[in-house]
């Protein structure tokens, strides 16, 4: 007899824990004034990836430019070799700001959901300090593409609450 059809959320998660494996991440730490020494949003990135089983594909630190920016995102969404890219920084509303401008062009679909939830776990954590992140989530070329604030708390809230609980289930879906 076949095996039933994955149906639901917890259906499509076993479905994807089952199909995907290893997913590959390209991880961008996007500041002015971050080195490799003192970036640690984009290690922490890399390292809980790595910890859930996840390989990292590449790894960059760019400046808050909107066309370095935009030409880092448009290059791993043309590589094979990446299933996901992590920007972390440059989300906010400061001048420098600009990582919504650079990667939202690029994207073909946003995931309205992943800005929402994240401002609302993160005011639950920061309070009305949540509203200043552009945080947001979308798809393009099969690949899905979220945009993290700098802060190492943002980031694990992203991760932890967010990400890495459905990445798998994300990446399966955008294959099918």
């Amino acid at each position: 007899m076949a095996e039933a059809p994955a149906t639901g959320p917890e259906g499509h998660r076993r479905a994807a824990e089952a199909q995907v494996g290893t997913v590959r991440a390209a991880v961008l730490t996007i500041s002015d004034t971050r080195t490799e020494e003192t970036d640690t949003a984009g290690r922490w990135i890399r390292e809980r990836l790595a910890a859930a089983g996840h390989a990292v594909a590449a790894h960059r630190i760019v400046r808050d430019d909107p066309e370095t920016v935009a030409e880092a995102v448009a290059g791993w969404l043309a590589s094979p070799d990446v299933d996901v890219i992590l920007t972390t920084g440059g989300t906010g509303i400061a001048r420098r700001d600009r990582t919504v401008e650079a990667v939202r062009p690029l994207l073909e679909r946003e995931i309205p959901g992943f800005g929402e939830i994240f401002r609302w776990l993160s005011y639950q954590e920061i309070g009305a300090a949540a509203m200043l992140s552009g945080a947001f989530a979308g798809t393009a070329r099969g690949k899905l593409v979220a945009c993290l604030p700098g802060s190492r708390g943002a980031v694990e809230l992203a991760l932890e609450r967010l990400l890495l609980p459905e990445l798998r289930h994300l990446v399966w879906e955008l294959r099918r």
